[in-house]
């Protein structure tokens, strides 16, 4: 069975956007890169929100052309560019999308299950709000942490408030030549969080 893995940058203060949606602060060099493509090419979909899709949306797809385009980035370029996507979106239309990209309406955890035990890949999903809908269901499998070394001091959080309490073990741990440490935990259950 696929699992679905929770791939999320975020600041050591928790947040995987600073104020006004800056993400300038992600420290993404050539070994960074390249550790993502290596680790992206082999999976079977990116699932993500709206918003997400429009960001990757409005580079990627035309990011590998040109004379002095880093070769790093026109790896990944395709690799986004053939992926397969679903965005989970009310307002887009799959007229809106492109890129092998389908857009569906809710996370419905029985339709999430039935994707899972298709054949391939596992599932990367990234976005702030698909993620609190997957992580309500507990659809999760896995997290990808990457912490950058910087403190923002507010933005939209990592993680959504949750009345439950998520036990995990830790898989892997890696420190990137920029400070980027990767903690990669697997989620081994969730129960509700007992009343105060």
């Amino acid at each position: 069975m696929r699992r679905l893995l929770l791939q999320v940058a975020t600041s050591l203060d928790g947040y995987m956007e600073g104020p006004g949606r800056d993400i300038s602060w992600h420290r993404v060099d050539e070994e960074l890169h390249q550790h993502m493509n290596d680790t992206l090419r082999g999976m079977g979909g990116f699932l993500s929100g709206r918003v997400v899709y429009e960001m990757m949306a409005e580079f990627w797809p035309t990011a590998d052309q040109g004379p002095e385009v880093d070769a790093t980035m026109a790896e990944f370029a395709g690799i986004w560019r053939d992926m397969p996507k679903i965005v989970y979106s009310r307002t887009l239309r799959d007229a809106d999308v492109g890129w092998n990209t389908t857009v569906v309406r809710d996370v419905v955890p029985e339709e999430v299950r039935a994707l899972k035990e298709q054949p391939g890949g596992d599932l990367v999903l990234s976005g702030g709000q698909a993620a609190e809908a997957f992580l309500r269901h507990g659809l999760v499998d896995e997290f990808r942490i990457y912490v950058n070394p910087v403190l923002v001091g507010g933005g939209t959080p990592m993680f959504p408030e949750s009345s439950s309490l998520t036990d995990l073990r830790l898989l892997e741990s890696r420190t990137f030549g920029n400070g980027v440490v990767l903690l990669r935990y697997e989620v081994r259950g969730t129960t509700p969080r007992a009343s105060a």
